[in-house]
């Protein structure tokens, strides 16, 4: 067996071509996500060419202005994508007069995503999504769609979002990692690491922490899609009941002595449009579920009739609180339920612990609106 000392003697040359390699070639990154390696520092910047949420397409030769590139890879739901959010835009407005330019990228795979990973948004990963929390968010940087193929975000590998590259004028890689080292925006950073980059490279000092770990949601790769097919397969074994309520019990559900918020939806199975939306229901109790929240149903159907509902629940996998109201005289339910309310199906409640009423709709909702009015509510949120 050749000892460390023997091949030095017997091959000389080999070593120094070998020692001589490593030092010149850009360190193999040890931060992977999957089996997708992360760019190392020194490395080009691969090309692209992506559709952004302003109907332009965008490649390398589009920032071909700036001194620095700064190429963001984040998304919609993440919690911590959206917790950096304005600092983004404040980062790009910053460093624009001094020759930076910031761009942002979506690497995520939207069909990959299950609905239970969607619990502190109102938003998906879809590119129409993305023009919508663009517009909202009104971003200063173009916000580029790659959830198609993923083939731009396979070569820079990002691990997690927000995962933050910055190329120099020669569109070098010069760092790697978060954005700062606080996720919460209540929060003053203790290290500002991609701020600090900037000012050393606008400098023409070397960064003097090139890579750090990035914190976030990890990247829903394509080859992830299975999750979804096994979420479909947990959802549909999950039990569906039905039990009946009175108005003393309905007059409980609204006083919601619960610590979470409690969103009621009255329905019948003759009623077409409680039918058309029950669906949307569902998908927003699986979005919101695991956090303080949860969703109950009420049929307005005859008693006679609950055999009917309840077959109807099960088709739409309703493993929920599902009531029927035990009574056949339908005023006593709707003057329970709420004075103000016509009568006239389906009925929508959102209701805070202690019982105050956020939000009532007669007929069918908006699901983008209602949505957006769990997650904005302080007991839900955006970010941890």
């Amino acid at each position: 067996m050749f000892t460390a000392t023997m091949i030095k003697q017997v091959f000389p040359g080999l070593v120094f071509f070998l020692s001589t390699a490593a030092q010149s070639a850009p360190a193999a990154s040890a931060t992977r996500s999957g089996e997708h390696p992360t760019l190392s520092i020194g490395s080009p910047a691969p090309d692209f060419s992506l559709p952004a949420t302003d109907g332009k397409t965008y490649s390398l030769a589009s920032f071909k202005n700036a001194t620095l590139l700064v190429v963001v890879f984040t998304c919609n739901h993440c919690p911590t994508a959206q917790a950096y959010e304005d600092r983004l835009i404040r980062l790009s407005s910053d460093y624009r007069s001094k020759g930076v330019a910031v761009v942002a990228i979506m690497p995520n795979d939207p069909l990959s995503i299950r609905l239970d990973e969607l619990g502190y948004t109102d938003m998906g990963d879809s590119f129409e999504e993305m023009k919508q929390r663009a517009a909202i968010k009104h971003f200063n940087f173009p916000y580029l769609y790659d959830g198609k193929t993923e083939e731009v975000s396979r070569k820079y590998g990002p691990v997690a979002t927000p995962h933050v590259f910055i190329f120099d004028q020669q569109r070098r890689l010069r760092y790697s990692g978060r954005i700062d080292d606080t996720e919460k925006p209540t929060k003053t950073p203790g290290n500002n690491t991609t701020r600090e980059a900037l000012e050393a490279l606008l400098a023409g000092r070397p960064v003097e922490i090139p890579t750090t770990k990035v914190f976030g949601c990890s990247v829903k790769w394509t080859e992830k899609s299975d999750w979804i097919s096994k979420a479909r397969q947990e959802w549909a074994a999950e039990p569906v009941t039905l039990d009946t309520i009175g108005s003393e019990g309905l007059k409980e559900l609204l006083a919601n002595h619960s610590d979470k918020l409690r969103l009621i939806n009255v329905w019948a199975t003759w009623c077409g449009p409680c039918v058309g939306e029950f669906k949307d229901f569902i998908t927003i109790n699986r979005m919101y579920r695991r956090r303080d929240f949860e969703f109950i149903s009420i049929s307005a159907d005859d008693p006679a009739k609950m055999q009917k509902a309840l077959a109807f629940l099960k088709t739409q996998q309703a493993s929920v609180k599902n009531y029927l109201f035990n009574d056949d005289n339908k005023y006593k339910l709707i003057e329970t339920i709420d004075p103000n309310w016509q009568g006239a199906l389906p009925y929508t409640l959102l209701v805070e612990p202690g019982g105050r009423v956020v939000f009532a709709k007669q007929g069918q909702i908006d699901p983008a609106e209602l949505k957006k009015t769990i997650v904005d509510h302080p007991l839900i949120g955006r970010y941890y």
